[in-house]
């Protein structure tokens, strides 16, 4: 059997906890360089099928390969391994309180122990410079606004030139300035030369459109469109409604 030559390769994944279903037989394949939109309603699995991706949840069933290695039934170890090749970017920050704005975005760093002291306040200075937030380096979380921590857990997602990015609602709860501004980021780190592959799950549609290539949207835990943008008008129905003229939270989608 040839191997795939995904990044990403689900094949009849299903979710559930306890008796609630939340995603079935979900087939998926994300290739080297790729900047895929995940989209749908709010509530539909976008965020699980970024945790399953990540190891941080478990598939019912089904098998997940990310970066050549199986997620399902690795152990503590190859997940580690997995994880430190991934930059993940959370919808709620994630971020530790007890450390400044540079300490957090100088940890996936420090806990790959691969650069020296100097090289890891150069490139964190760097990179806040590059999301505006230079000035913001002693500062904690608690002294951040929303905005503020989005950049800064961008900036730590991609810190270590990760080969795969999972954004989960870089731009929730933003204006529509710094909504732009995450996206245009986004957008410079995928026209690096060592540019990642790359999942993102937003409901602003039009500021995806900066970045993605390619749509996957699901609807009660199923895709029911993969294609680029091109596509979606002749998809018709559901899928173009959401992409052209529903409303962030999906209302309009019956």
């Amino acid at each position: 059997m040839v191997e795939s030559t995904a990044v990403v390769s689900l094949r009849g994944v299903h979710c559930a906890i306890e008796d609630f279903s939340i995603l079935h037989d979900i087939d998926l394949e994300v290739y080297p360089g790729e900047v895929v939109g995940l989209i749908g309603p709010g509530g539909h699995g976008k965020s699980v099928l970024l945790k399953l991706i990540a190891g941080l949840m478990k598939a019912s069933s089904g098998r997940i390969q990310v970066l050549g290695q199986d997620v399902v039934g690795a152990s503590d170890l190859q997940l580690a391994q997995i994880r430190a090749a991934t930059g993940y970017l959370f919808q709620n920050y994630a971020l530790f309180d007890f450390m400044t704005v540079a300490e957090n975005v100088a940890f996936p760093l420090q806990q790959l122990g691969a650069a020296s002291t100097d090289e890891i306040e150069r490139r964190v200075l760097d990179l806040l410079s590059e999301v505006g937030l230079a000035s913001s380096l002693e500062l904690y979380p608690r002294e951040l606004s929303g905005g503020m921590k989005k950049r800064v857990g961008l900036a730590r997602a991609v810190i270590t030139h990760p080969e795969l990015s999972l954004y989960d609602d870089p731009t929730a709860g933003l204006d529509p300035v710094t909504s732009s501004k995450i996206f245009k980021l986004i957008a410079r780190i995928q026209s690096r030369e060592d540019k990642p592959t790359s999942i993102v799950v937003s409901h602003d549609i039009d500021r995806m459109k900066v970045v993605c290539q390619r749509y996957v949207m699901l609807y009660k835990g199923r895709i029911i469109f993969d294609g680029p943008e091109e596509a979606i008008k002749d998809a018709g129905g559901m899928v173009s409604q959401f992409f052209y003229g529903a409303t962030a939270s999906g209302e309009d989608v019956q």
